[in-house]
């Protein structure tokens, strides 16, 4: 069996912690290990392989994740633009055996009970084998308005309905046969193929053209973006699940969530006596029942009841508790206003390593970058801004123009405007270096990359 592991999210209802470029599934929320990582050990004991379908933006931060688990048997498809779930679970599907049972999990989702998650697999698995596709439905114990909804009567479904208001949530709660609708699917590829052919040849189509003309190794798919683009967009519920007469529920009593809003979040942390999260760098005088994201800082509340206080170095985020489905009209704001702060965080994740913006201001720009054993960045030239960088710890090896020089601890170079330059790490340990990046504009996009070891552009 494979699991089709599936990363292209950017969890914009966890922002300010979730970000394009560092979107919830790879944030470390729990015990030093991300939503993406325990996907994968949760699955790699029950499952021959991974296939993690990723946008490339997110591939190099999946790798190193990986990598920290000493995880093998991993294959990707690389996405350079997300058309949701249908023709992502579709071009994995097209790249395996048509007899190979597939396991399709989402990888942002938290499931506690991984015992009673086996056993429910199992029986996913017989349904499965039977030429049958499975969804997994989740007991609703409440009612959700958040979440779609599962109609059935014992395997068979009867319907799927979209997120209900308060009042129908509740009458699906009462009636005891509605679940929630889990997002985890088991079936043959073979199978999934033939019914999104028959209910979305479209989505079918494009995506075989896709996968036809993909570049590839053994063990990553690249789609071009034309193709990809040439895919209509649109969910597996809606393109297959919810038109084929193949359609089994396995009722799936998980301890799950997808922990889609910060109110979800919330119940996963360890309270205190007042019901405020557990939190080190937390002061909280006569309030009760507050969420407070763990910060560097020091927080203090007084008098205050019934919050969510989110605090990361560049955004504050402060929502009543029950608001925060509304988060994401923040990150459309954000959007429009043309800024970053939904996009990155101030320390972001490259390829090669990170770097963290310590001061932002116009007319220049510092950074602490630090580069990986063995990584580069692109061969590259700018156009708007000169750059000073002063290296703290490691060798750095710099190329500028044709001249490849060394530079230790506390050594520096000077990289002219225009001047084509690449730093490297030959050593064994990370390189840090401090950047001084001084200009008329010193956004990221005054790159040009001449040669890239990552395909980027």
């Amino acid at each position: 069996m494979t699991n089709i592991i599936l990363c292209g999210g950017s969890g914009t209802r966890l922002w300010p912690i979730s970000r394009t470029l560092m979107p919830k599934q790879f944030v470390k929320l729990f015990h030093d290990a991300s939503l993406f990582q325990m996907t994968v050990k949760r699955n790699e004991n029950i499952c021959d392989q991974q296939f993690i379908v990723s946008n490339a933006e997110q591939y190099f931060l999946a790798v190193d994740q990986l990598e920290e688990l000493s995880s093998t048997n991993n294959k990707f498809l690389l996405e350079p633009i997300g058309r949701n779930t249908a023709p992502a679970i579709a071009l994995a599907c097209l790249a395996l055996d048509q007899e190979e049972v597939v396991l399709v999990s989402s990888s942002d989702h938290l499931i506690k009970d991984e015992k009673a998650y086996a056993t429910v697999l199992e029986k996913a698995k017989k349904l499965a084998e039977e030429d049958n596709l499975v969804t997994f439905g989740i007991h609703a114990e409440y009612a959700e308005t958040g979440y779609g909804y599962i109609e059935a009567e014992g395997e068979e479904v009867k319907a799927f309905h979209e997120k209900p208001d308060a009042q129908t949530a509740e009458a699906y709660v009462k009636a005891g046969n509605f679940y929630w609708n889990s997002g985890i699917f088991c079936f043959k590829a073979g199978v999934f193929l033939e019914e999104l052919q028959r209910y979305s040849p479209k989505i079918y189509e494009k995506s075989k053209i896709a996968y036809t003309n993909t570049k590839n190794n053994d063990s990553t798919l690249r789609i071009s973006h034309d193709d990809m683009q040439a895919i209509p967009e649109d969910s597996i519920d809606y393109a297959v699940m919810e038109q084929s007469a193949r359609v089994k529920v396995v009722a799936a009593d998980i301890e799950w969530s997808d922990l889609g809003s910060f109110d979800a979040l919330a119940k996963e942390f360890e309270k205190d006596e007042n019901g405020n999260t557990q939190n080190e760098n937390l002061i909280a005088i006569h309030s009760k029942n507050n969420f407070v994201y763990p910060s560097k800082r020091l927080i203090s509340l007084v008098n205050i009841d019934d919050l969510i206080v989110v605090d990361t170095p560049d955004a504050l985020l402060i929502s009543k508790k029950g608001d925060s489905q509304k988060i994401k009209d923040i990150v459309k704001e954000l959007k429009g206003r043309e800024s970053d702060l939904h996009h990155i965080h101030l320390t972001a994740h490259r390829p090669w390593g990170t770097y963290t913006v310590l001061e932002d201001t116009p007319g220049y720009k510092i950074k602490r970058i630090v580069v990986k054993p063995g990584k580069r960045l692109s061969l590259q030239k700018h156009f708007h801004r000169n750059e000073h960088w002063i290296v703290v710890s490691g060798t750095a090896t710099v190329t500028v123009n044709e001249e490849v020089r060394l530079v230790r601890p506390n050594e520096s170079t000077y990289i002219k405007m225009g001047e084509i330059h690449r730093l490297e790490n030959q050593g064994k340990i990370d390189v840090v270096l401090i950047e001084a990046q001084v200009g008329e504009y010193t956004g990221e996009d005054d790159i040009v990359r001449i040669e890239d070891d990552f395909e980027r552009v």
